[in-house]
């Protein structure tokens, strides 16, 4: 069974939020028919607290884009983003609810950030999803969403190392580009671990 991943497609990441992605609500449409087609569909959702390490204003001194080690993780600071309950944090209004089956929250623990959907930023702490997934029989794994050169990038990999043979939607997901031709290496990166690009 196939199953498709609808990654973070929050206001906070499309135009006019605070850590907005370029056209980030340009693949919504997209999006939308694309749920249409499977049985099992599942929404991630950034959800930090007001007081995650990973926010360059917790950090004294420190501003977005620079490098910090965090518990041993070496943690690029990001504007405060998707703060859990705030409007930012809300899935977009044109994304249709309607078809997603279950939703799995991430970057909850303000000590270690979550780009994967499937593991936190330490590579140990689990979501839950892969268990969930292997548990209704899902053997597949497509993915859509933001932001192709972070977390949908980790989440096709870590898909791969749990088990699923993996698919993204080049059409469906846009990048944020910190640096120029980050998405171009995110989607090599992907293809060298065994990811099928559609």
């Amino acid at each position: 069974m196939k199953a498709l991943l609808v990654v973070d497609i929050q206001n906070d990441f499309c135009p006019g939020g605070l850590l907005a992605v370029k056209d980030g609500d340009k693949i919504i449409p997209l999006v939308n028919e694309l749920m249409k087609n499977y049985r099992v569909v599942i929404a991630t959702q950034d959800w930090h607290p007001q007081n995650h390490k990973s926010f360059a204003s917790n950090n004294k001194g420190k501003n977005p884009g620079e490098l910090i080690n965090l518990n041993g993780i070496q943690q690029i600071l990001w504007p405060d983003h998707c703060v859990q309950r705030s409007r930012g944090a809300k899935f977009h209004d044109k994304l249709d609810l309607a078809f997603i089956t279950k939703i799995f929250r991430k970057g909850a623990n303000p000590e270690v950030d979550s780009y994967s959907a499937f593991l936190e930023n330490d590579q140990k702490t689990s979501t839950g999803l892969a268990a969930y997934l292997k548990e209704i029989k899902v053997n597949e794994v497509h993915l859509c969403g933001l932001a192709t050169d972070y977390c949908v990038k980790f989440s096709a990999l870590d898909s791969v190392k749990a088990g699923f043979k993996t698919k993204v939607y080049k059409d469906a997901v846009r990048g944020v580009e910190l640096n120029e031709g980050d998405i171009e290496h995110a989607f090599e990166e992907m293809k060298n671990a065994g990811v099928e690009i559609l």
